[in-house]
């Protein structure tokens, strides 16, 4: 009888999707991590915030499809919205350079705000001469704020993979910044 009971409760959870998840929570909690991975990917602004609405949009749809037994919303947030970073790729076949990425403050001076502008478009150049999963790992990491772990499980890289090539990435923008690229 207890097998029983053990095979429906699993079989619950595969049944009860993510519809009767706290929808309201999700996005609240999830917004500023998927929007900002789409702002390491496009840039600042329109793009990425339209990226960040489709998204969710596309998961509101699926939600039917979301399994709680096989991965934590936030990994299946991510799966789809590495499709959308890819399609919008594909339809654009440009990239897109990573805009001013700091909000400016009120006390800043025009010289800071001129020096702000040109070490990101100096670092949207570097992270523009690094392959395409290298940009992908570094907007998982810094830009969604995911750990080692989940990127693994979204990228299907072991976790010292994913460790290994961010270190190396970093190291490689460290050098060419340094050497004044």
């Amino acid at each position: 009888m207890a097998n029983g009971t053990v095979a429906l409760s699993r079989a619950w959870t595969w049944v009860v999707p993510a519809r009767e998840a706290d929808w309201e929570a999700l996005y609240a909690e999830q917004l500023p991590r998927v929007y900002n991975f789409f702002r390491y990917r496009v840039g600042d602004g329109p793009a990425a915030e339209d990226l960040t609405s489709l998204t969710f949009e596309k998961a509101w749809r699926a939600r039917h499809r979301y399994r709680r037994d096989l991965a934590a919303f936030g990994t299946w947030l991510f799966t789809i919205a590495r499709n959308v970073a890819t399609d919008h790729f594909r339809q654009h076949r440009t990239h897109v350079s990573l805009d001013e990425a700091a909000h400016i403050r009120a006390d800043t001076t025009p010289e800071e705000i001129a020096e702000r502008r040109s070490d990101d478009e100096r670092l949207n150049r570097l992270l523009a001469s690094l392959p395409e999963r290298e940009r992908e790992l570094l907007s998982l990491k810094y830009g969604a704020d995911l750990t080692n772990r989940a990127i693994a499980r979204l990228t299907g890289l072991s976790e010292s993979n994913v460790g290994t090539i961010l270190h190396r990435s970093i190291a490689t923008l460290r050098a060419a910044w340094n050497e004044g690229a």
